[in-house]
């Protein structure tokens, strides 16, 4: 039988192996233009298609809700909330993070496959670290890594539409986040200590908790604000790594 996809990625640790496959057959999606004389000339364009594998020897790894396609083996699954906040503390964090307060615990050996689809999957471990996600960024990890809240305390990012809560990763494990952009059109900035980063938080994927994070106009003073017509940015100072993603509104 001819392959029909084709694996891309890998990561394994204490018996969870996350593995990123792009479907060879690419599909093509129909796309609007306006033109000139006001009507509307439609392309095709070719899509890539990615799908998850992961697969436990052992280990248990937390599902985004609804992200399964099939799976087989001796393969427990149960529901797990993230963090045990009350119904409304879950219900605000949900809210402010567009994450659900819910993941789908599976435990044991076997496969488990998740539903293609074309946003972009950047799986990696951390050992002991945290990790700020974009909203909605999260999708799988290993048992060992906890998701939960964290909450800005600048007024600024309600203002800017960014919201004040952001998902967080802590532990030790794999894990998967997805993304709107390839890996390849993720710029991977280092930060020494030495320099201050800012970047429009639309473009931000994720970033090391251990920086310091201030959200506010890119300029002071509302009147020169508003004239900049750059809003409210991330402004990361420390040591610690972002990954931004600079066409991540590029059509």
């Amino acid at each position: 039988m001819a392959e029909f996809r084709r694996l891309e990625d890998a990561v394994e640790s204490n018996g969870v192996k996350i593995e990123k496959y792009r479907f060879i057959e690419k599909r093509l999606i129909t796309r609007g233009i306006a033109t000139a004389e006001g009507g509307i000339h439609y392309v095709a364009e070719s899509t890539d298609i990615f799908q998850l594998c992961i697969t436990l020897t052992g280990g248990s790894v937390l599902l985004e809700p609804g992200a399964l396609q099939y799976m087989h083996g001796k393969i427990e699954s149960s529901v797990q909330q993230h963090e045990d906040r009350g119904f409304l503390g879950r219900a605000l964090a949900s809210a402010g993070t567009g994450e659900s307060a819910f993941a789908t615990k599976f435990s044991g050996h076997g496969e488990i496959w998740t539903e293609p689809g074309r946003r972009n999957f950047i799986i990696g471990e951390i050992d002991g670290d945290s990790l700020l996600l974009d909203d909605r960024a999260f999708y799988a990890c290993a048992s060992g890594i906890s998701l939960t809240t964290h909450r800005h305390s600048t007024i600024a990012g309600v203002l800017g539409g960014n919201g004040l809560m952001q998902p967080k990763m802590s532990g030790a494990g794999v894990f998967a986040v997805e993304a709107p952009v390839p890996v390849e059109e993720i710029h991977i900035v280092e930060l020494d200590g030495t320099r201050e980063l800012t970047v429009d938080g639309d473009f931000m994927l994720m970033y090391s908790a251990d920086l310091d994070v201030a959200i506010g106009p890119l300029v002071k003073g509302l009147r020169s604000a508003l004239r900049s017509g750059e809003g409210f940015v991330y402004k990361l100072r420390g040591r610690g790594t972002a990954w931004i993603m600079p066409t991540a509104k590029v059509s």
